[in-house]
């Protein structure tokens, strides 16, 4: 919440004036301008891994955006038409060929929607480095891993709305793998179909949850993270925290005004970044296939499965975690474990505050030992996500279990590492 102690704003006696007086009697108005822009202190050391933040609220902007102008001409119905063809599919259609720029709408979205997971990825490698997610930013982070699983579920629910080939079977085999869960697991498979197999039920129970109910709760952890994080302040990359020293005015000796200093820099970063999201959009829209897969442009058919069944690339390292686990344990199929292994894999996450002891926060002072980890874990990462988007074989599976075992390896032995590892002290004041 922002600062109310800020003084009211006073009219100069214009007309404007006078109605932002009146507005801001009734409004926080010129407590959140000040608490969150202008009065707000941020670091004075923000590097290049600082845009991201701000990034990935510029593709929100643009995914709300956007979304709500394909809403206007999608239908979320999976009968055929007169020609044959699933309706649903046929809208698609409709707005790319015949809605005045409804296929740069479409491009915007389906382009957004990746560029959303390499920012997110991002931040997220930024908090990794500099530590962003140790105390007292610990429910910061927390808010964080909660808008990266509402993103990833926002992300498959609108996956299956295109009603192509590989929306819905991709959608099919991610569904089924709930079923793998005892007891409740084919309850569930039942309740997020809305049916016994894939179908209309389906398409429309994952339009309401993709259009309504998952960006309420996105928007809500966003605003949370934000507050939270302007509650504590920024990390920066030297891991000091400068509400440790202050001036006579309360006012920190290493930092600035987010505004007007960070407001101009993000937009050098918001430039940059729309000249490349803008040479993929006009340029290669489909990605080379990773952002729009070659099935997806044809529609849906429950009689013909695709040649390799894969999902989304931001997916994908989490899909081959799954693929990895071929034991039973315990007598339980390995279905299970590859389903408990994927969820892992992603709330492991957010234990990141209590597993790592070390006595410094940035990467700048910690020891070799956790910059081989995370080099390492990144590695890893990147080997998993091409795993993912490559049929099965022999060779493939035992890399991905060699992987996977680097990926949690990195979280599950923090506690050791993170504490022997040696490190140089944090300074007192930031290092720019």
């Amino acid at each position: 919440m922002a600062n109310t102690n800020f003084e009211k704003y006073k009219s100069d006696g214009s007309i404007g004036g006078n109605l932002l007086e009146w507005f801001d009697a009734r409004f926080p108005a010129t407590a959140m301008w000040k608490g969150h822009l202008s009065e707000y202190y941020a670091p004075k050391n923000f590097n290049f891994w600082y845009f991201f933040g701000s990034l990935a609220l510029l593709v929100l902007v643009i995914q709300i955006v956007t979304g709500i102008f394909l809403v206007m001409h999608y239908k979320p119905d999976a009968s055929l038409n007169a020609d044959g063809v699933p309706v649903a599919f046929a809208s698609v259609e409709y707005i790319m060929r015949d809605v005045p720029w409804g296929w740069l709408i479409r491009y915007m979205h389906s382009t957004g929607a990746s560029a959303f997971f390499i920012v997110v990825y991002l931040h997220m490698f930024r908090g990794l480095l500099y530590g962003s997610y140790r105390k007292p930013r610990e429910l910061t982070w927390l808010f964080g891993v909660g808008i990266f699983l509402c993103l990833m579920g926002e992300a498959f629910f609108g996956y299956l709305l295109p009603w192509g080939q590989m929306s819905f079977w991709g959608a099919q085999v991610i569904v089924n793998l709930f079923s793998a869960i005892p007891l409740i697991g084919e309850p569930l498979s039942v309740w997020l179909r809305g049916d016994f197999v894939i179908g209309d039920a389906t398409l429309n129970r994952f339009f309401s949850f993709h259009v309504i109910a998952f960006p309420l709760v996105l928007i809500g952890l966003i605003a949370a993270h934000i507050l939270a994080l302007h509650e504590t302040g920024s990390n920066n990359p030297d891991g000091v925290e400068i509400k440790a020293k202050k001036d006579e005015k309360g006012i920190p000796l290493d930092g600035i005004p987010f505004h007007p200093y960070y407001t101009v820099k993000d937009i050098v970063g918001v430039v940059v970044f729309l000249m490349a999201f803008s040479a993929i959009m006009f340029f290669s829209p489909e990605g080379g296939g990773y952002f729009l897969e070659r099935p997806n442009f044809y529609p849906a058919d429950p009689l013909k499965t695709p040649p390799h069944i894969a999902p989304v690339w931001y997916f994908t390292p989490f899909y081959s975690i799954l693929r990895a686990v071929v034991w039973p344990i315990f007598g339980i199929d390995a279905k299970f474990w590859g389903v408990v292994a994927m969820g892992a894999s992603v709330v492991i996450f957010a234990l990141l505050p209590w597993l790592d002891r070390s006595p410094v926060k940035s990467i700048r002072y910690r020891g070799p030992i956790f910059k081989t980890f995370l080099t390492l874990f990144v590695i890893s990462f990147f080997i998993l996500g091409y795993l993912g988007t490559q049929s099965p074989s022999y060779w493939g599976e035992k890399v991905s279990q060699l992987c996977s075992l680097i990926y949690f390896g990195f979280f599950l032995l923090m506690p050791w590492y993170s504490k022997v590892d040696k490190y140089r002290p944090a300074p007192d004041r930031v290092t720019g």
